[in-house]
């Protein structure tokens, strides 16, 4: 019988909980409204009923305990949160332990992208490899990374988080940088977020009225790929913006991880197929000769990475407790 576990993905808009088996198949998913005003004791009863749709009698028999990620910084080796933009209240909060101790089975906290980074190395685009970055691209910008073989943690299990490496661009005068949600001025994620994608449509939808983004009241980053997907001039432009930025943050990253492939995730990675050449150029161009050859590639696993890795992080025993 194949091993099964629970991943449950906790954001600050939705829970989503899957039944996952030792394959890497979902089973089963379910997902509701994060009820972020009652705090941890309701989002925690949140992830019981969860549990109850995504389980039966047969696969409860099999099951190798919960996997849960959520956006960071948390402390993966204490299954303890630190602070959450999104999630007001949980500082300090000890998941792993309640949670263990209210369903009786062991249960693994980990970073979001981490855990989605594990999902793509073991079943996903960087199966079999060594060497692996993965960068999800959303609301923000996060990361994991597989070196010589192994997942790395960090201390508090805090690795890559990086969204927040300083991105200097000539077009940004010092001073004049994006704002980051960490507070600071110029981070990667403040430039080439989804949020910042969002911003740059609204400006240009202002800028540009015959663009079909100006007929949206408050145009956003999946906006922006359906209008280029049908030819929108003004779209096009903003994805290309866009994939040059990312293909500077990337050529920052491989120079400091040298992976074998970058995997990219999140909402943004939607439109990959329209910033791949102009990402892979900025690679080409601006990177260290011995590292232009490194691929980028879109997720395999799609937003299922984060379900499918916390879900295997458990069953392969990676943080368990």
């Amino acid at each position: 019988m194949y091993r099964r576990a629970i991943g449950i993905d906790l954001g600050g808009t939705q829970v989503r909980a899957a039944l996952v088996d030792d394959t890497g198949t979902v089973l089963r998913r379910a997902a509701t409204r994060t009820d972020v005003a009652g705090g941890p004791a309701a989002v925690m009863a949140q992830f019981r009923n969860l549990i109850e749709e995504v389980t039966d009698d047969k696969s409860l028999d099999s099951l190798s305990g919960i996997g849960v990620c959520a956006p960071g910084p948390l402390d993966s080796l204490t299954g303890t949160f630190i602070h959450i933009p999104t999630l007001p209240g949980w500082e300090n909060f000890p998941l792993r332990d309640e949670l263990a101790a209210a369903l009786g089975r062991p249960v693994v906290l980990e970073g979001d992208a981490i855990a989605a980074c594990y999902g793509e190395w073991r079943f996903g685009a960087g199966r079999g490899l060594d060497h692996l970055l993965y960068v999800t691209v959303s609301t923000g910008i996060g990361g994991g990374v597989v070196s010589d073989g192994r997942l790395l943690h960090g201390r508090r299990g805090m690795t890559a988080h990086v969204g927040h490496f300083r991105l200097a661009r000539k077009c940004h005068p010092a001073g004049d940088e994006p704002r980051c949600s960490c507070g600071a001025a110029g981070c990667f994620e403040a430039f080439a977020a989804g949020t910042a994608l969002d911003r740059r449509a609204r400006e240009a939808a202002l800028a540009h009225p015959g663009s079909s983004l100006a007929r949206l009241t408050s145009p956003t980053a999946g906006d922006v790929v359906a209008a280029a997907r049908q030819g929108d001039a003004t779209a096009l432009a903003l994805l290309d913006e866009e994939a040059t930025l990312l293909g500077e943050g990337f050529v920052s990253l491989i120079h400091l991880y040298s992976p074998e492939k970058v995997v990219m995730g999140g909402g943004v990675s939607h439109g990959f197929d329209l910033m791949d050449e102009t990402i892979h150029r900025a690679i080409r161009t601006t990177a260290l000769p011995a590292f232009r050859d490194v691929p980028v590639v879109k997720a395999a696993l799609g937003d299922n990475a984060g379900l499918v890795g916390a879900a295997a992080l458990l069953m392969f025993g990676e943080r368990t407790r």
